[in-house]
């Protein structure tokens, strides 16, 4: 007679999944997304434009991984190439998500952008949907406002989904662990996506070129926000030093000399603040070279577009 053999221990299921991060310009999607991974994956600036590709952030931890998709935020393109390129991926990216994830800026009224990502949510019938209200540490009363415009919006549909509400300040990290536990758990059974020490798949070149021009953004503020483009021309890496050339794009000359600044003042300290983080981040020294060039109405030229992952 056979002995009997004892019942292995049930292990914990590993849960992975895809999180589309939605939303309107300035809503908060990269801080927020920052601040789940813990690791700067999205370049953050106070002005609009500032994520213009769709950016993989992946968080791992020992119950399973969750793999968000950092969206520009969709805004009225008008007829520029780049607007129009920026709102097709955006709002391409929902498709075959596990989660689709509207983030709202709490702190002001809703936006026409805002009704838009309802009205196209309002047709979803895979997925989870996550509503998601940025900045409850303001003291207002404008998540309401965005509540009701969603129960005004689902009655016109019969059989509409059920949004899970979330209040959150990606600024504080308040409930920020309450969220990271939710979307954890609304994660489909199954292995990891990705090998558990990645934290992002965005191409290096794109990335160091998406930080120097963060410091650009950063220092110019609304002067220059959408006419400035950075590509990363040559990378060459050692163990001790990384070399960089990277080509800063504007579309006209006059625009050169605000990129350069007063004796080369902005150029240089963009320079420095951009080297000094990509040290932190990478934790190897940089050796940078910015070179400004006029590329006229390089925001409408689709293969220049393309080279700097827009299109």
């Amino acid at each position: 007679m056979e002995p009997e053999q004892s019942e292995s221990p049930s292990l914990p299921q590993t849960r992975a999944g895809m999180v589309a991060v939605v939303g309107a310009a300035n809503a908060g999607k990269s801080s927020l997304i920052n601040r789940l991974t813990g690791e700067k994956i999205s370049i953050v600036s106070p002005v609009a434009q500032t994520t213009r590709n769709i950016v993989r952030a992946i968080l791992t931890e020992d119950r399973g991984q969750v793999v968000f998709l950092d969206t520009p935020g969709v805004h009225r393109s008008g007829k520029k190439q780049l607007n129009q390129q920026m709102n097709k991926m955006a709002r391409g990216a929902t498709e075959g998500m596990d989660v689709v994830m509207l983030v709202m800026d709490r702190a002001e009224k809703p936006r026409m952008e805002v009704e838009g990502w309802m009205r196209k949510m309002v047709q979803e019938k895979e997925g989870k949907l996550l509503f998601l209200l940025n900045k409850c540490d303001r003291d207002d009363k404008s998540g309401e406002i965005y509540r009701e415009m969603w129960a005004e919006i689902s009655a016109e549909t019969e059989n509409p989904p059920q949004p899970h509400w979330m209040e959150v300040s990606a600024s504080m990290g308040l409930r920020i662990d309450e969220l990271r536990d939710w979307l954890m758990a609304a994660m489909p059974a199954g292995p990891l996506l990705f090998p558990e020490d990645m934290v992002s798949d965005f191409p290096r070149k794109l990335a160091i070129g998406d930080f120097i021009r963060e410091k650009f953004l950063m220092r110019l503020r609304q002067e220059l926000p959408h006419s400035i483009a950075v590509w990363v021309e040559s990378l060459v890496e050692t163990d001790k030093k990384w070399k960089i050339e990277a080509h800063v794009l504007v579309r006209q000359n006059s625009q050169k000399g605000m990129v350069i600044g007063n004796k080369g003042r902005v150029l240089k300290a963009v320079r420095g603040e951009a080297a000094s983080e990509l040290y932190e981040i990478y934790g190897v020294r940089i050796d940078l070279t910015l070179i400004v060039k006029v590329e006229k109405d390089w925001d409408k030229n689709f293969w220049i577009l393309r080279k700097l992952g827009y299109a």
